[in-house]
């Protein structure tokens, strides 16, 4: 009795190539859908006012990229370099500063013992998942106590304190910072400080990279905090700002050339971001990952 030997690989191999067509499918939609506004955004910048109401961003006429520049930057005094250099400050010392306090929480909460530890480390995972628009009234009135509200410091502390950055600053130290290696330390007579300083956080590099870039975006196009805390426009950001030329291009249209530069141009500062510490970022998302 013969048994048939015919290969059957054509029938698993169809629906394997029909699923991958599926999943190019629906990746190439989800680039169109991300890239097509940031492409209109580019070609809008370099048109003159009357080709954004006359739907020629296309066509290779009526370019007036320097002169949007210079407009963007002359406009009201050149207000939008103040507004950009405010969000530099806010954005790149508070995501600095807050991801050095974020790691230094989340390692505390991971290398120490100390009473209700996990406790307190569960109202830090109950803040993440609290919107910070709901805190945005409760600081306004302890700002308001204080005496920051219209100050640099009312929009500056508040972004200090991330609750998710405490989280993945323990999942670092989990990964990066092995027990014996701080044994090792002490044991040759280095103090608390001197281990963390000198051993951990060397170690938690990428770590610190990835919750500064959670944080720097974060705080960039933070825009209701600043709304509801600054009055004074030579305090506000770059997104409060553009938010109130916008606001009034309707009575003024010849606002709208530099809304858009000043678009183009507030996104510029988070790629670069991205695009230099990639490497850093990549390592420090796949922590933990291999053993």
């Amino acid at each position: 009795m013969s048994v048939s030997t015919a290969p059957r690989t054509a029938a698993p191999l169809r629906p394997r190539l029909l699923g991958r067509s599926v999943v190019n499918l629906v990746v190439g939609i989800s680039v169109a859908y991300t890239l097509l506004p940031v492409l209109w955004l580019v070609l809008a910048s370099t048109k003159d006012r009357n080709a954004l109401f006359s739907s020629n961003i296309l066509s290779l006429g009526d370019f007036s990229l320097v002169r949007n520049v210079k407009d963007l930057f002359a406009m009201d005094g050149g207000l939008y370099g103040r507004w950009y250099g405010n969000s530099l400050l806010y954005a790149v010392l508070g995501a600095a500063l807050g991801a050095l306090v974020s790691i230094a929480c989340g390692y505390a909460f991971d290398k120490y013992r100390f009473a209700h530890k996990e406790k307190l480390f569960g109202l830090v995972l109950a803040a993440v998942m609290v919107p910070q628009t709901v805190l945005a009234l409760p600081l306004y009135l302890m700002a308001s106590g204080t005496g920051l509200v219209n100050t640099y410091w009312a929009v500056f502390i508040p972004v200090l304190f991330n609750p998710f950055g405490v989280y993945l600053g323990r999942i670092f130290s989990q990964g990066y910072v092995p027990d014996e290696v701080l044994e090792a330390a002490r044991m040759d007579g280095a103090g608390e400080l001197t281990a963390y300083f000198r051993v951990a956080l060397r170690m938690l590099g990428p770590g610190l990279v990835t919750v500064f870039l959670f944080q720097l975006t974060a705080i960039w196009n933070n825009f209701f905090l600043p709304m509801v805390m600054l009055s004074d426009q030579d305090l506000y950001p770059v997104s409060l700002g553009l938010y109130t030329w916008n606001s009034s291009a309707s009575v003024s249209p010849e606002y709208y050339p530099v809304v858009i530069m000043g678009s183009l141009l507030a996104v510029l500062p988070l790629i670069l971001a991205f695009a230099l510490l990639q490497r850093f970022w990549r390592s420090g998302l796949t922590a933990g990952a291999v053993k």
